[in-house]
């Protein structure tokens, strides 16, 4: 049986006071959503949350975004939060269910595997009635973390071209079908338009309603629409490595773990003029 990566409002509630939980807020917004992560924070926050920055939390020495940093380093910033050993994480976000996938995928592939996801976010604390409060946040105590990368579940360009080459390994594109049949601009400059040759198009959204999963038979069936094998292994990519997260998390909940994310994604690929790159459908 799959346990569950997700924590109810009502579990969260009746813990929150707990010594060993860890609240993060995730929240991260694209340019495009008009909404300022760190504002939200110090407006309304979840009593005790502590908020996981993703652009400070990611290796600001690479010109990727969201690349994810050195061991070391997370490790440090990771026990200046309180994440660390015998915690119970919770991450969150302000849409129900965005960039926490991503997080969560962070601190499991440097080894901290009790992380949860708030079932529906911030939207669904505050629609519960729960309290909320401004301000910093509280520091917590510091506590021992060693990230310890798992190199598996992180995938490079040369992983992705592989696996496009051997017609085995499925590569997964989270982004909108615009922007995967290189209809939109892409949003960052000197990045191409269009997607990987081979590669198939399951958008984020399609996976989601009101901010939570959709249930296993919607999930389902909008995997089988884009053409995605359950039974073969799956690379997760995106735009920047948030949203195939997402994707990531859905294959989870139906018993399929996804062999890797291209933590690069479509930010490295497009503007690589050795990559090859198509448009329209797949």
């Amino acid at each position: 049986m799959t346990t569950s990566p997700f924590v109810t409002v009502e579990w969260l509630h009746q813990r929150l006071n707990a010594p060993d939980v860890v609240v993060l807020d995730a929240s991260w917004y694209l340019p495009a959503q008009g909404r300022d992560a760190a504002a939200e924070y110090q407006a309304a926050h979840i009593p005790g949350a502590i908020r996981f920055d993703l652009d400070a939390m990611s290796d600001t020495d690479s010109a990727l975004p969201h690349m994810l940093p050195r061991p070391e380093v997370f490790s440090s910033k990771m026990r200046a939060l309180g994440v660390g050993d015998g915690a119970q994480v919770v991450v969150y976000d302000g849409m129900g269910l965005f960039s926490a996938p991503r997080v969560r995928w962070m601190l499991q592939t440097f080894g901290m595997r009790e992380v949860k996801i708030l079932e529906g976010g911030m939207p669904a604390w505050v629609a519960a009635g729960y309290p909320t409060e401004d301000g910093e946040g509280r520091p917590r105590d510091r506590r021992h973390f060693t990230a310890r990368l798992d190199n598996g579940a992180v995938a490079d360009a040369g992983d992705i071209a592989r696996a496009l080459a051997g017609g085995t390994t499925q590569v997964v594109d989270a982004r909108s079908g615009p922007r995967f049949r290189g209809e939109e601009a892409e949003p960052r400059p000197g990045v191409r338009p269009g997607h990987m040759p081979g590669a198939k198009n399951l958008h984020y959204a399609a996976l989601q309603a009101n901010g939570r999963l959709r249930d296993e038979a919607s999930l389902r069936a909008a995997i089988a629409e884009a053409g995605v094998d359950l039974d073969r292994p799956v690379v997760t990519t995106c735009g920047s490595g948030v949203t195939a997260a997402i994707v990531a998390l859905a294959l989870e909940t139906l018993g399929k773990q996804p062999r890797a994310l291209y933590d690069g994604s479509w930010s490295e690929w497009g503007a690589d003029p050795a990559r090859p790159v198509e448009t329209g459908p797949a």
